[in-house]
């Protein structure tokens, strides 16, 4: 997302975008984006300064680390950025701040649920789906 800096009035700027994952280099082996981030701005201007009060949304896909299933999380942050402007500038691109925002929310090890009983250390199963065979149970 570029904001072209003498394209903001005193009043302010309301931008709406769509971004996909593969643009800001999002995925890792544990997190995926199959659809792409919706990215709302709200950006203002005062002499040498310009905030952006910015609401990225998305659906992310990740592998829990305990039971290794996949599942959905609904990711919906709130962000304030705030940069300062030379005369020189002649826009300002957010990409670098939208993908750090997102990253710094990365779970260390994601979870599917807070109680993930993982996977049985003697056959694999997933204990979440209910005991095994295998006597370790």
């Amino acid at each position: 997302m570029k904001i072209i800096i003498n394209q903001v009035p005193a009043e302010g700027l309301c931008l709406e975008e769509e971004i996909g994952s593969a643009e800001l280099d999002l995925d890792t082996a544990l997190i995926k984006f199959r659809a792409p981030l919706k990215l709302a701005a709200r950006i203002t201007r005062i002499t040498n300064a310009l905030t952006v009060d910015l609401n990225i949304n998305a659906v992310i896909f990740a592998d829990c680390s305990r039971c290794l299933s996949e599942f959905k999380w609904v990711f919906d942050k709130d962000a304030r950025l705030s940069y300062l402007l030379d005369s020189s500038d002649v826009f300002i691109d957010l990409t670098p701040s939208i993908r750090e925002e997102i990253i710094l929310d990365y779970p260390i090890k994601p979870l599917c649920d807070l109680n993930c009983k993982g996977l049985c250390v003697k056959c694999g199963k997933n204990k979440n789906e209910g005991g095994c065979n295998c006597g370790s149970t």
